[in-house]
C-alpha cells in the first residue's frame, strides 16, 4: 500500500536575495506499486518534491497524501518511507551489515534474529552477502550504492525514495545499477518515486515519465508517450538524444517557410495538418524534427526536402550525428554509419511529415504532431496533448 497525491503542493523558500518558488501547486497521483520518474534540469523543483515528501523539507502550502492520509505535517520516522541519497549517507565506522541493520533497529521492535534474517536475505539479493563484515571505506562506488539501497529495502516501506542514486558512478556501472533497480521493482512492486537529470535514464528506469521545469509539471505519462507526444517545445528539447530539430517557421498556404515565403528553406505539408496549424490561430510555429526521423532525401517528392552544409560529423559506432547548417539555423541528423559525408558538403535530407511535431512559438504548446506506436496507433497528425495525455 503506497499510493501517493500530491495536491497542490507548493514549496517557497525566503533569504536575503528574495523569494524563490521552488515548487509551485504541484498536482498528480502515482499509483500503488508504480515506477515514476521525476526529471528536468538542475533547479526544476525534483528534488525539493521528494525532500518534502520525506518529511526533509516543509511543505509551504497544499497538502501530500499515502494511501488517502495526509503525512505533511507528520515526521519523517511516520512516514514509512525509505530513502537513498545521491551521497549514499553510510556510517563509515559500521560495517555494512550494522548500516543495514540500523534503521530497523531505531524504528522498529523486530528482535535481533528478525533483524539478521531481513539483512541477510536483502544482502543476498543485492549481491553483497560476502561484503556483509566490511565496511564502507572498502567497497568500490558500485557496491557502496548496493548497500544504500539494501538499507532501504530492509525496512520493508510502503514507497521508496531515489535521489540521483547512481550519479556518481561511471556510465558502465550506471547502466548495469540500472538494470539491478528494475529488477528489484519488478520483484517487490514498492511504489518508487525516482529523481534523476539523466533523461535516458528517466526513459529506461519508469512507468510513467514527470517532468519538470522552473518548478511547474510540464507533462506526465509513460516514456514513449513523452518522447513521442511532448506536451510543449521544452519536453520535446529535453527528452531525446540528440535532442530534437527545431525551426522558427511560418505557414504559407501549405508550405512552413523560414523567415518568409521567399526563402528557399520550405516544407510542403498536406491539407489535414494545414487545417490544424490554420485553426490553432497563430502564424509564428516551430516545427520540431528527432534526428532519427531524417533521411537522405535525394529521392523526395519536390517540396519535401531540406538542403543543408555539413559542418560537423560525430562518429558514435552504430550511428554518425550529421550537424548541418541550413537557412542559418542547425539542423542533426542520425545516420547510419555508411552516411559519412565530408565538412563542407551539401547534404540533401527528408523526413515524413507524421514525424513533424508543430509549436506555437509564443507560448511553446504544442499544435499538432504525430502519434507513434506508443500509444498503439499508426502515425497521424492529432492535436496538441495535455500534461496528463
Amino acid at each position: 500500500m503506497g499510493a501517493i497525491d500530491f495536491d497542490s503542493v507548493t514549496k517557497v523558500y525566503d533569504d536575503s536575495s528574495g523569494t524563490v518558488v521552488a515548487v509551485e501547486e504541484l498536482d498528480l497521483s502515482v499509483e500503488d506499486g508504480e515506477f515514476l520518474v521525476f526529471v528536468g534540469p538542475s533547479g526544476c523543483g525534483k528534488s525539493t518534491t521528494l525532500r518534502m515528501l520525506a518529511g526533509l523539507e516543509t511543505v509551504t502550502d497544499g497538502t501530500i497524501r499515502i494511501d488517502g492520509e495526509a503525512i505533511t505535517d507528520k515526521a519523517p520516522k511516520d512516514r514509512d518511507i525509505a530513502m537513498v541519497f545521491q551521497s549514499y549517507a553510510l556510517y563509515p565506522h559500521k560495517t555494512v551489515r550494522d548500516n543495514m541493520a540500523y534503521g530497523l533497529k531505531l524504528s522498529t521492535d523486530l528482535t535481533d534474529e528478525e533483524i539478521d534474517r531481513r539483512v541477510t536475505e536483502t544482502a543476498e539479493m543485492m549481491g553483497i552477502g560476502d561484503l556483509l563484515d566490511k565496511k564502507p571505506g572498502s567497497l568500490s562506488g558500485g557496491q557502496q550504492q548496493r548497500v544504500a539501497t539494501g538499507r532501504a529495502i530492509v525496512r520493508e516501506p510502503a514507497v521508496f525514495l531515489f535521489d540521483e542514486p547512481l550519479s556518481n558512478l561511471d556510465a558502465k556501472l550506471r547502466k548495469h545499477m540500472r538494470t539491478e533497480l528494475a529488477q528489484i521493482h519488478n520483484e517487490l512492486r514498492i511504489t518508487t518515486i525516482y529523481v534523476t537529470h539523466d533523461q535516458e535514464e528517466a526513459m529506461t528506469l519508469a512507468d510513467r515519465i514527470a517532468v519538470l521545469n522552473g518548478g511547474e509539471l510540464q507533462q506526465v505519462g509513460p516514456p514513449k508517450q513523452v518522447y513521442a507526444r511532448p506536451a510543449n517545445h521544452f519536453v520535446a528539447d529535453f527528452i531525446g538524444s540528440p535532442s530534437m530539430n527545431f525551426v522558427d517557421v511560418t505557414l504559407d498556404g501549405q508550405h512552413l517557410r523560414l523567415d518568409g515565403p521567399d526563402d528557399d528553406w520550405s516544407y510542403e505539408v498536406s491539407d489535414g495538418l494545414a487545417e490544424i496549424v490554420a485553426d490553432a490561430g497563430v502564424t509564428e510555429y516551430i516545427i520540431g524534427v528527432r534526428p532519427e526521423d531524417v533521411r537522405l532525401g535525394d529521392d523526395a517528392p519536390a517540396g519535401k526536402t531540406v538542403e543543408g552544409t555539413v559542418e560537423v560529423v560525430e562518429v558514435v559506432g552504430s550511428d554518425n550525428f550529421i550537424y548541418l547548417e541550413s537557412g542559418g539555423q542547425e539542423f542533426r541528423y542520425r545516420a547510419p554509419t555508411e552516411v559519412e559525408p565530408a565538412v563542407g558538403e551539401t547534404l540533401t535530407v527528408t523526413f515524413d511529415e507524421d514525424h513533424i511535431h508543430l509549436f506555437d512559438r509564443d507560448s511553446g504548446e504544442a499544435v499538432a504532431h504525430g502519434t507513434s506506436e506508443a500509444d498503439g496507433s499508426s502515425r497521424a497528425v492529432s492535436r496538441s496533448v495535455t500534461a496528463e495525455d
